[in-house]
């Protein structure tokens, strides 16, 4: 039995195209797995916190694959990311400060009919990947029928019409 897992799995970093493609398909079931344990909002909504774990968890779990670095302790590793992400996640959802600090507050770019070209500087953003964002939200470009346009946490630019 341990030598047909050897065999089908290998072991370091000299890996055949048999045992590399074992390790990315069980890879794939555990990362399915560490994405249902850490949610939807990992891979939906994408605030920085979201970006990381999608960042970190595809680098490390490689390591995995091509024999870099030991099985077990990658997907352990894994584990507690995708465990400190809920937890944030949590946090985030229970507490109104923890979520500004972690991701930002939404930034105001238009109100009163101006632009305000300093929040657009904050934000690095220019009037054109804010009419970008308002043909997105309000399927307009027409500024007059615009109340207020914002950087969203997660970097989305949205709109409200007026009523």
């Amino acid at each position: 039995m341990e030598n047909l897992i050897y065999t089908v799995f290998g072991e370091g970093k000299d890996l055949n195209a048999l045992q590399m493609s074992s390790r990315g398909i069980v890879i794939f079931f555990i990362a399915l797995v560490l994405i249902r344990v850490s949610g939807r909002r990992s891979f939906g909504v994408r605030t920085p916190l979201d970006n990381i774990i999608s960042i970190s968890l595809g680098a490390i779990m490689s390591r995995a694959v091509v024999g870099a670095s030991d099985f077990v302790p990658v997907i352990a590793c894994c584990f507690a990311i995708v465990l400190l992400h809920r937890i944030f996640g949590w946090l985030i959802a229970h507490n109104g400060r923890f979520g500004r600090w972690v991701e930002g507050e939404k930034i105001p770019l238009f109100r009163d009919g101006q632009f305000d070209h300093d929040r657009m500087k904050r934000a690095l953003v220019c009037r054109e990947d804010i009419m970008q964002g308002i043909r997105k939200s309000a399927l307009t470009e027409d500024m007059t029928k615009i109340e207020k346009v914002y950087m969203e946490r997660n970097g989305d630019i949205s709109a409200i019409k007026m009523e």
